[in-house]
C-alpha cells in the first residue's frame, strides 16, 4: 500500500507590526525612510534607575542640612539675620527658563528623529539655550555672593551667613553637573549615539535642580 508523506507546515518568521517602519515610537528613532541620525534603542534600566537613586541622595543630603539649619538657629544667640541678595529671585527665573528650554528641545529632537526634519532641522539649538541658561544661573549665584561680601558677610562672619553660603555652593555643584550631562547628551546627539533614557534622565536632573532651588530660596528667605 502506497504511502502518502506530506510536506511539514511552513512557519512564517514571526514579523513585527511596525518591522517595515523607521519609527518604533522612541524604541528606535530613525526616520521613516531609514536615513540620517538615529538615537540608540530605548533601554531604561541604567539611566532610568541610577538617576531616581541620585536625586534620593540629593533629597537626603538637602534634607540634612534643612535640620542642621533649624536646629542651629533654635539654639543660637548670635544668630544674625540678613537680607538675600536681589539677583537670586532674577536667577529664579533664569533657571526655571532653562527647564522650558530643555523640554522644547525634547520635543525638538522627537520631531527630528521622527523624520520631520523641515520643522527641525537644528535639534540641538535648544540644547545649547539650556547650556546658555545654566551658566547664567551659576553665574548669578556667584554674583550674589560678591553682593554678601560687599555688605562684609562671608562663610565664618555668622550661622546664617554660613548657611548661605554651603547651601547655594551645594546647589550650584549639583548644577554644575547637570551641566555636564547636558554637554554629554548634546554630544551624543552629534555623534547619533543618543538614547532615549539618557534624554530623559538628564532631563529629570535638570528640572529636579529647578524644584530644589525654589525649596532652597523659600528656605533662605524664611529662615535667614
Amino acid at each position: 500500500m502506497a504511502t502518502t508523506v506530506h510536506e511539514p507546515p511552513k512557519i512564517e518568521p514571526n514579523r513585527s507590526p511596525n518591522s517595515g517602519l523607521g519609527n518604533g515610537g522612541w524604541r528606535n528613532l530613525v526616520p521613516a525612510g531609514g536615513e540620517g541620525r538615529k538615537l540608540a534603542d530605548y533601554s531604561p534600566p541604567p539611566a532610568s534607575t541610577g538617576i531616581w537613586v541620585a536625586l534620593a541622595a540629593i533629597t537626603m543630603t538637602f534634607a540634612a542640612f534643612t535640620s542642621a539649619l533649624v536646629v542651629r538657629q533654635a539654639s543660637a544667640l548670635d544668630w544674625r539675620h540678613i537680607s538675600l541678595p536681589t539677583i537670586l529671585y532674577w536667577n529664579t527665573l533664569v533657571i526655571f527658563a532653562s527647564s522650558i528650554a530643555l523640554e522644547i528641545a525634547r520635543r525638538q529632537i522627537a520631531t527630528y528623529m521622527g523624520g520631520l526634519r523641515s520643522q527641525a532641522a537644528r535639534p540641538a539649538r535648544w540644547l545649547y539655550v539650556t547650556l546658555l541658561l545654566g551658566i547664567l544661573f551659576v553665574a548669578g549665584q556667584y554674583a550674589a555672593w560678591l553682593q554678601l561680601r560687599s555688605q562684609g558677610l562671608y562663610l565664618p562672619t555668622n550661622p546664617s551667613s554660613s548657611f548661605f553660603y554651603v547651601l547655594t555652593a551645594a546647589h550650584g555643584l549639583h548644577v554644575l553637573g547637570g551641566l555636564g550631562g547636558l554637554v554629554r547628551v548634546v554630544g551624543k546627539l552629534n555623534n547619533a549615539t543618543l538614547r532615549r533614557s539618557t534624554l530623559d534622565a538628564t532631563s529629570r536632573y535638570w528640572h529636579f535642580m529647578d524644584v530644589l532651588w525654589l525649596y532652597l530660596l523659600l528656605l533662605l528667605w524664611m529662615k535667614l
